[in-house]
């Protein structure tokens, strides 16, 4: 026979447990990473979804799906159904570069709902320790007086762009060579093959067997400090690969809200941070939703006018 106190208790035991069953999230989430396993993106995506985890109540697991320069992957989440399950951890091309680049992809620049930044890569040009070129005036009148290589890790890969708009700035040419990664760019600048590098910054931490002439950013960065920016020497270019978790654009905005809060949470984690800070990540690279998307606007501003100079056939 049942109690007044057990009758109690079921009571107000029924609004949580309808809230528990009807809530979100009531299933484990699925982050997807359009790249391959074991790069700076994945390892920042599996720390995220491990401090992800305990706030939103779920396991939150990361599936790499790569394939056409992130595209692929990308384009399936664009295509998942809104409810908050299925999410994006890429940088932000998926708006300002991939829908011109991977025309057929279905992606567009409102394909998705950002939910927070998570990450900031600077670009850095490297040259091997003995190169004659020691800064960026003398990397352009070197270009002016001969022939140079530069290599990056992909056509309209971030730091492809980033060295297109430098010469553009600087008004030369370079020869580009494109690689599929920036150790095999590292390796062929060190065999002389190649004449500097364009690279992700984080490549180059810990290594001493490169020299950087410059990093594209506002200020120097704090794990290179003696490496002065493109601006310091004349050069107004700061481009930046930066990105963290999107949705499907038609996602639910409390599912965003919910998302967002949990994100802002784990970003500012020491777990998180450790791995951030491992991958020359500066200290502070949350921005919440509205912050984010201003910041994508104007990344698709800019980077439609520098690809509209290259040629993409």
């Amino acid at each position: 026979m049942l109690t007044r106190r057990m009758l109690t208790a079921a009571a107000a035991a029924l609004p949580f447990a309808a809230r528990a069953q009807g809530g979100y999230p009531s299933r484990p989430i699925q982050i997807v990473n359009p790249y391959p396993p074991g790069n700076s993106t994945d390892l920042l995506a599996r720390a995220l979804a491990a401090e992800l985890s305990p706030r939103l109540g779920q396991p939150v697991v990361v599936m790499n799906r790569d394939g056409a320069a992130g595209a692929v992957g990308s384009a399936a989440v664009a295509r998942a159904a809104p409810d908050g399950y299925t999410l994006l951890f890429v940088p932000a091309l998926v708006a300002s570069v991939l829908p011109v680049t991977q025309a057929t992809s279905g992606l567009q620049r409102n394909s998705f709902r950002p939910i927070c930044q998570a990450f900031n890569n600077t670009m850095a040009l490297a040259v091997r320790p003995d190169s004659p070129v020691r800064d960026l005036r003398d990397l352009a009148a070197t270009a002016k007086r001969q022939r140079l290589t530069y290599g990056t890790l992909g056509i309209t890969s971030i730091p492809h762009l980033a060295m297109v708009q430098w010469m553009d700035a600087a008004g030369i040419e370079i020869e580009h060579v494109p690689f599929r990664s920036d150790a095999s760019v590292l390796t062929e600048v060190l065999t002389g093959r190649l004449d500097v590098g364009a690279i992700v910054l984080a490549s180059a931490a810990g290594r001493g067997d490169v020299r950087l002439l410059t990093v594209f950013d506002t200020e120097r960065h704090p794990d290179f400090p003696d490496v002065p920016t493109a601006m310091e020497q004349g050069f107004d270019v700061a481009p930046a690969s930066f990105g963290g978790l999107f949705a499907p654009a038609a996602t639910p905005q409390d599912r965003i809200a919910r998302l967002e809060a949990a994100c802002a949470e784990a970003v500012a984690s020491a777990s998180y941070r450790a791995v951030a800070r491992s991958g020359a990540q500066p200290t502070n690279v949350f921005l919440d939703g509205g912050a984010f998307a201003r910041r994508i606007q104007d990344d698709v501003d800019r980077k439609a006018v520098i690809l509209r100079g290259i040629n993409l056939n």
